[in-house]
């Protein structure tokens, strides 16, 4: 996002630091200043914040990455390709059948912006590791909500490790909505191994299964792998995508779906 002279919200421009830190691996205050429209100042506590919940670790001058990833929390990624998002979500709930079925979720931003169309649908159960979406559907009675046990991930929210895969070993599961950080004509793909054996777990359990990805992750390939692409049944994702990188993903077998961010038409 090129923010230039525009002064810019404060979830904005954490969601921005932490891109352009996932990019380049460092920032510098003065250099992002005039950029975010702030002062020094400003940008200075918006990197202690980060630096306390562990995203990043401050420098004379700016910050640099912490850790082994560059993976962003969830609350910090939804502001990102917000509308193309929600043009995905909705394009995967008309895939549903209508009727009781039991859909499960991984986490992801996507994934959570699905959850909240869901509370309407009083036919359904959801099955999720994700405990922002549990808690976000636990204020709607009217759905029946599963949430699988186990050790918790501060950067994605999801439960993981042999306890959920133990509840999902022992589920049915009709359509699994994935959320990736990365899906190419290989597989899928996330940036932690015990999350990616986790998430195999579902996708194993699922008749179908349905990843949902912003353009950004097409083509992409992140540290631990989630499935085969002959896993996945379909990709839903948004127009930004690289047209050679759906064209991949066709030819391996994969019906992909691009909707057109803005509008309600698909191809």
């Amino acid at each position: 996002m090129s923010t230039g002279n525009r002064r810019t919200s404060r979830a904005e421009r954490l969601s921005e630091l932490l891109r352009v830190l996932a990019d380049t691996g460092s920032l510098h205050v003065g250099e992002l200043s005039a950029r975010f429209g702030v002062s020094s100042a400003t940008l200075r506590r918006d990197l202690a914040k980060l630096e306390e919940q562990r995203l990043l670790t401050r420098t004379h001058g700016g910050a640099r990455t912490r850790g082994r990833t560059n993976e962003v929390p969830p609350p910090y990624r939804e502001s990102r390709s917000r509308d193309a998002k929600r043009a995905i979500v909705h394009a995967a709930i008309r895939t549903l059948p209508t009727g009781p079925h039991v859909i499960a979720l991984t986490g992801g931003s996507t994934t959570s912006e699905l959850a909240r169309e869901l509370p309407g649908r009083a036919d359904l159960t959801v099955v999720t590791n994700a405990l922002n979406i549990a808690m976000d559907l636990a204020l709607h009675p009217r759905l029946k909500l599963v949430v699988v046990g186990g050790v918790a991930r501060p950067q994605s929210y999801e439960l993981v490790g042999p306890w959920a895969e133990h509840v999902l070993a022992s589920i049915s599961i009709g359509t699994a909505f994935v959320g990736v950080d990365g899906i190419d004509a290989a597989g899928i793909t996330t940036h932690d191994e015990n999350e990616a054996r986790t998430n195999r777990a579902m996708l194993g359990r699922a008749r179908r299964v349905v990843v949902l990805a912003d353009g950004s992750k097409l083509g992409r390939t992140t540290l631990a792998r989630m499935g085969d692409i002959q896993d996945v049944h379909e990709v839903i994702t948004d127009s930004s995508a690289a047209s050679g990188a759906v064209a991949e993903l066709r030819r391996a077998g994969v019906r992909v779906t691009v909707v057109e961010v803005g509008a309600t038409g698909e191809r």
